[in-house]
């Protein structure tokens, strides 16, 4: 597992490290710290947990490729990217390692997200176009806009169903080392946001991307590029890097993708 980290609180950090320890199975966890500072060294447990100070901050995707490389070079098959608000109660790993292994066309697999009231994140969702972006920023006409949300997140679909998904969060994925060996890493052109949803994207064209809803996980959603005008100066400038990389408003693939997507639940 990889936790990309920068300036976090310790104690969210101790619980995050604490869900993933209840697994019975033997898991090294990557910290790949993106501060200026190395405070968090202090989580390093000898052949457990390995730190790695990364003050240059080359971003997200990057960081996490990091240690994915060294995934690989262990001889490791499957490797879990998690981000530092992430919680569980229960061993929610070993499911989606047991269920990889027995599904070999599975790139990657993420599980039920939900806020910490209980309440679902949708997270799963069609390829993104300009539209989406902008219909999920603005909200608005609220007519149009409910009939937009169910459809692109997904969120007509039965909460307990097990399907393909172009689009998984980054916030919790178990990724299969001999796909990203096949299809790359993080693409490290996106400093942060979107990253994962082109990983997706390239994952997606040659296995299967699976919403794995049998088991869930806690994470503290905050949505900072709504929030803060430097993350949202971020968001821009990758989403304007995705789109340049996979097409705007012509996307025949895209189309394709999301129709054979839908195709799942009639």
């Amino acid at each position: 597992m990889s936790i990309v980290l920068y300036n976090n609180d310790v104690d969210e950090l101790s619980k995050t490290i604490e869900s993933i320890q209840q697994t019975n199975l033997n898991i090294k966890i990557f910290l790949i710290d993106n501060s200026l500072n190395d405070n968090l060294k202090l989580f390093t447990k000898e052949d457990e947990i390995f730190y790695f100070h990364n003050p240059s901050n080359p971003g997200f995707g990057a960081a996490h490729n990091i240690a994915i490389e060294k995934a690989i070079g262990k001889g490791f098959k499957y490797h879990f990217v998690v981000n530092p608000d992430i919680y569980f109660t229960e061993d929610v790993v070993s499911p989606m390692v047991d269920y990889m292994i027995q599904n070999s066309d599975i790139g990657m697999m993420m599980p039920q997200i939900l806020n910490f009231d209980g309440s679902i994140q949708n997270l799963p969702k069609l390829l993104p176009t300009p539209y989406s972006i902008l219909m999920r920023k603005l909200k608005k006409p609220m007519s149009i806009y409910k009939e937009f949300i169910a459809k692109y997140e997904l969120r007509f679909v039965e909460r307990e169903m097990l399907y393909n998904a172009p689009i998984l969060s980054g916030c919790f994925t178990l990724l299969n080392l001999k796909a990203i060996e096949e299809i790359g890493m993080y693409d490290d052109k996106f400093f942060m946001y979107f990253e994962d949803w082109d990983l997706s994207r390239r994952m997606h064209l040659k296995y299967k991307t699976i919403y794995f809803p049998r088991v869930s996980v806690y994470h503290g959603y905050t949505s900072g590029a709504n929030k803060n005008s430097k993350l949202f100066k971020i968001f821009i400038n990758s989403a304007i890097t995705y789109f340049n990389k996979w097409g705007w408003f012509f996307d025949a693939e895209r189309d394709e993708i999301n129709k054979k997507a839908l195709s799942q639940f009639k």
